[in-house]
């Protein structure tokens, strides 16, 4: 056989993946293949494939008879919307797309490529584990992944998608990346499964209970994204690159729009209601100010409390962070202080402005937070708000209590532009708290305490819940109308396009982990 026969025969061998059989299994379980997956999430005809003819170095148990091209990860790099990424997509056709020492290598060789060309790395999800053949060779495999995860992060963005089992060691390395997308029904992530759950704890729990794409996008929180099947799921990927850069030392790409960025927003003049005790949806403040339909949210399902994620002012990609009166009032709890700080940390490192919608009634109360550590998950958010040098803007839209006010990129921690709409509520606590403290004993004594109370309450507010004391200060930079804010958003943004800022050398902090 001559060479070029070879090189076909060798070709068609790597493209059949385990064999025909096996990759009916695999659309039969409703997945699609490693090659298939690649097909859809890059641009057409853009794929080009490194080591498709690598093959695992192992002999022990039979393996020197099975030693198919490829060893079970197709890698290599293409293109997101004319955009360079590099990308690994395990094939759990070949040995249950279980990794092995020269598996690695090849995801590792990808991971090198990409810190060193600047662009991100797309990690295709769906393997059965550790090839326990190779024992610890495979082990050291999974480490050396774990350590380019660790030096890659925050150099060149790294994306997940878990797209079959996920178990034991496997799991790290998605968990260290920037983004994990599951989808539902398919995946799987746990660090010990079902059975082995039973066996120690006794607990019976299926796979799904245990460690499926909804168990991890609303409890965990290890997903940010759970999709209903893999096509959206892979599109969903496609997406949030247009809202990233390559890399660190980049901005996002810029989008033309055909969003006016002088539009007024008079919807918002009637969104905060009379009572100061009635929620009101902030996705609509988000949706009214951002350029139409851009608004691509992150963790939608995980503490719900604080909603983060990517839109588009007049073009140009932002990251948002608000408080969402509708779930809990708003108020911040350990899980969407670490929700929020961890989407505040993420646009830092990849020089995406922040615009902060603030709706704050101060932090959960209670034995339960107090003992799971507020204090210390609650200032994880101060910590990454104090320390990101990006522009960032805060809107206060109503309540800014306590030291939720100070957390939620208040001036005092290098906000840069701070507004207030005047309904906004800048206090060290509500009205009624403050007054039941500061006059209880002249309540006591009065004829008629509640009317005595509510009297006190009324003129407490209109004294200190109000946006001027602090704008008197300078704390805040204006009083805006609601309407206005798209527009004062936008401008304070570019008058922040060339803003420098930098923290004190240092090897790195040591965040309240």
């Amino acid at each position: 056989m001559n060479s070029k026969d070879l090189l076909s025969q060798y070709r068609q061998e790597a493209l059949l993946g385990g064999g025909k059989k096996r990759l009916e299994d695999q659309h039969n379980k409703g997945k699609l293949t490693a090659r298939e997956r690649i097909a859809l999430l890059l641009d057409e005809d853009s794929f080009e494939e490194f080591d498709m003819f690598v093959r695992h170095r192992s002999n022990e148990f039979g393996l020197d008879k099975q030693r198919p091209l490829g060893d079970g990860v197709v890698t290599g790099c293409g293109r997101i919307h004319g955009r360079f990424v590099y990308v690994f997509s395990q094939d759990f056709t070949v040995f249950g797309g279980s990794l092995s020492e020269a598996h690695a290598e090849k995801i590792v060789k990808v991971m090198e490529l990409a810190m060193k060309t600047g662009a991100p790395v797309i990690g295709l999800n769906d393997s059965g584990g550790a090839r326990i053949q190779e024992g610890v060779v495979s082990l050291g495999g999974y480490a050396d992944i774990f350590l380019l995860n660790t030096l890659a992060s925050g150099v060149v963005p790294q994306i997940s998608a878990v797209l079959g089992p996920c178990a034991g060691g496997a799991v790290y390395s998605p968990a260290i990346t920037d983004f994990v997308f599951m989808v539902e029904g398919t995946s799987y992530m746990f660090v010990t499964g079902p059975n082995v759950v039973k066996t120690v704890t006794h607990e019976d729990v299926t796979s799904e209970e245990l460690g499926g794409a909804d168990t991890h996008a609303q409890k965990s929180g290890v997903a940010h994204f759970a999709m209903p099947n893999e096509l959206e799921c892979l599109e969903g990927i496609r997406k949030l690159v247009t809202y990233i850069p390559q890399n660190n030392r980049e901005k996002a790409p810029s989008l033309t729009t055909e969003d006016q960025a002088a539009r007024l927003c008079p919807a918002l003049n009637e969104v905060i209601p009379d009572s100061a005790n009635k929620p009101y949806d902030m996705h609509t403040v988000i949706g009214e100010v951002v350029d139409q339909g851009s608004f691509f949210e992150v963790h939608e399902h995980f503490a719900t409390n604080i909603i983060v994620g990517f839109a588009r002012l007049d073009g140009e990609s932002i990251g948002i962070i608000a408080n969402q009166p509708l779930s809990m009032a708003g108020v911040l709890d350990i899980d969407s202080s670490t929700k929020g700080a961890r989407f505040v940390r993420f646009c830092d490192a990849f020089n995406i402005p922040l615009v902060v919608f603030e709706d704050v009634p101060g932090f959960l109360p209670g034995t339960d937070q107090e003992w799971r550590g507020i204090i210390r998950h609650g200032a994880k958010l101060l910590y990454a708000f104090a320390e990101a040098t990006v522009p960032k803007v805060t809107v206060i839209t109503r309540k800014a209590y306590g030291g939720a006010y100070d957390v939620m990129n208040s001036k005092h921690i290098r906000g840069d532009v701070n507004y207030a709409w005047p309904s906004a509520e800048i206090a060290v606590m509500g009205p009624k708290g403050a007054v039941e403290i500061i006059f209880k004993k002249e309540i006591g004594e009065a004829t008629d305490p509640r009317a005595r109370e509510e009297e006190l309450t009324n003129e407490y507010r209109e004294r200190f819940a109000n946006p001027f004391v602090a704008a008197e200060r300078g704390y805040i930079d204006d009083v805006i109308e609601p309407a206005e804010t798209r527009i004062r958003l936008i401008r304070a943004l570019k008058m922040l396009a060339t803003k420098q800022d930098s923290n004190p050398w240092k090897k790195h902090g040591n965040i309240p982990l």
